[in-house]
Order: C-alpha cells, then structure tokens, then sequence
C-alpha cells in the first residue's frame, strides 16, 4: 500500500525503516514470548500476515527449521527481501481483500496490522480459514483509544503540545478507516469466530529509547500530513521534534492487545 492509495505510513518512505527497527525493539519481546508460549517449533507451517519488516519473520524461520515453512506476506514487500530464502517464502497479498496463501497452517501471526485494514472483519475470517484442525492464532494490535497520550505525565508545554500532535496522528488514522479501540475487541472476536481456548494481554511501554524513536520517525513521515490538515504548523512539528531530540520528555506508546486461541478439530 502507498502513499497515494490513502496509507498514512508508506513502507516505502525512508522513516519506514527507523518504524521497524523501533517496533522490533519494543514488541518483539512480547511476541516472541506468546509464540514461544504457543509451541512454535521445527516442521511448523506458519503464515505471517502484514509482516512488513524481518525481525518476526527471522525468529520463525529459526525455529521451525528446513522442515518447516513461514508464508511472510505483505502488500509492499519491499523490505522483506533479506529474508526470502528457505524456509521463507515471500508473496505479495493483501489480507482485506485476498484468498489466504494456502491452507492448513500451524500457526498463523498478524502483529500492529488489523487496525488498519478497512474491513478487518474479513481479513480475520481469513487468517482463521487458513489454520489446520488445532492450528493457532496470534493477533497483536494497538488500542490507541485506550491510552491515547504520547506523555502521560502532562506536567509542560512540551508535553502538552506532544499529545496535541498525537491527537492530530489519531486523527487521520481515523479518516483512513483505522480502528483506534480494535485491540480490547480482539478476545472477544475470537471466540464469536469460534476459537477454543482464548486469552490476551497488553503491554504498555513507556520511557524507552524507542519509543522516541518510533515518535521522532513517525513525525516526519506525516508532518506533511498533519500541517496540511491544519493539526499542526510547520513551526510545531519542527519544535515537536527539537523537543523529543533532547530526550527530556517520557514518550510512550498506544497499550498492544494480544489475543490468542486455537482453532477447534474437524467434526467427523
């Protein structure tokens, strides 16, 4: 997806890497350990749907080995290359609006991806379509309604105009069909769509390197969009940004939901 299809953050702009890179470093913890929790290992088929970067994709293919297979799709897959060898195959897809890449998967992952797909409804009856008798499902997704401020402690300026923006980036997530309160809905979701076995949690980062990181990134890859909009100045970003360099403020993220279950045996 890009840019001019109405995507707010375009994989193929140049703070698309600084993004991974940040979310790796804040999610992937997490994500490992509920894959890890789930009995992910060799001979497992496993798709990984909305991969965009190779952090998820790289732990999967270790872990299930040459006899195993990890399915990595993505609209842009442009940052997927350095992962496309054995046994990770690549492919283009978009989980809104496609047939699954096949079927009968141990394991199928979707991490920060549901939030925006416009109709996520089917997209989630895909990815259970998709599981084997007993396959499993790990859906991970931001609630950015649920904790809406990139500072917390709102104590100054800086911080005020800090969640200012935020609000202004909720905003246009909005206009682009996000749902900003998706993730506390995921346990539920999946047990109407009949999943056995069902639980989540959250986690909630704060005061960490990446999330300046992933806010200073995540700025400049819409300051155009904010000021067009009229969110924010020219002369607002640029202080935002000056403000996050100086590494003074407690930025933190919108809470990850992540909600697991396991799809029920074939009926004879």
């Amino acid at each position: 997806m890009t840019s001019s299809d109405g995507y707010l953050l375009d994989n193929q702009q140049d703070e698309a890497e600084e993004r991974f890179r940040a979310f790796a470093s804040l999610f992937d913890p997490t994500t490992f350990r509920h894959l890890d929790a789930l009995g992910v290992g060799p001979g497992w088929r496993c798709w990984e749907a909305g991969a965009g970067g190779t952090s998820v994709v790289s732990w999967l293919a270790e872990r299930v080995g040459p006899t195993g297979e990890v399915v990595a799709t993505d609209i842009d897959t442009s940052r997927l290359a350095a992962a496309a060898r054995p046994p990770v195959e690549v492919r283009v897809h978009d989980v809104g609006t496609q047939e699954p890449p096949g079927e009968g998967f141990d394991l199928v992952h979707a991490r920060l991806v549901l939030v925006h797909v416009p109709d996520r409804e089917r997209a989630l009856r895909s990815m259970i379509a998709a599981l084997r008798p007993g396959g499993r499902l790990l859906i991970e997704d931001a609630d950015p309604a649920l904790q809406p401020l990139l500072c917390p402690d709102e104590h100054g300026p800086e911080q005020r105009l800090a969640n200012r923006l935020r609000n202004g980036f909720r905003s246009l997530l909005v206009e682009r069909g996000a749902d900003l309160s998706y993730g506390r809905r995921l346990p539920r979701l999946l047990r109407e769509a009949g999943l056995h076995e069902v639980e989540a949690d959250a986690y909630f980062p704060m005061t960490s390197p990446a999330c300046t990181a992933l806010e200073s990134a995540t700025v400049r890859q819409i300051r155009g969009r904010l000021v067009a909009a009229g969110l924010a100045t020219e002369e607002e970003t640029d202080r935002h940004l000056a403000n996050v360099r100086t590494g003074g403020m407690d930025l933190t993220t919108a809470p990850m939901i992540s909600a697991w279950g396991r799809k029920g045996q074939a009926v004879m």
